[in-house]
């Protein structure tokens, strides 16, 4: 069973690797796409969808942690 700080550090790398590859993503895919590519406005918008994903990563972690603690007893 992981700890809360392991959840929140395996959360937290997944997060970070997501964050480099959306950002290098934006820089691709909205040229080809015709869509103009504001760097502050994408970065913004990036750390805020990072933000929810640690959160999000982290909750279900300890969700199925804690299910799967519950199941062992």
């Amino acid at each position: 069973m992981q700890t809360k700080k392991q959840s929140f550090v395996e959360s937290l790398a997944n997060v970070t690797v997501g964050f480099l590859v959306t950002i290098i993503s934006l820089h691709i895919i909205f040229p080809v796409l015709g869509i103009e590519n504001h760097s502050g406005k994408n970065t913004l918008i990036t750390i805020y969808l990072t933000v929810l994903s640690i959160l999000r990563n982290y909750l279900l972690r300890r969700y199925f942690n804690k299910k799967q603690s519950f199941n062992e007893k």
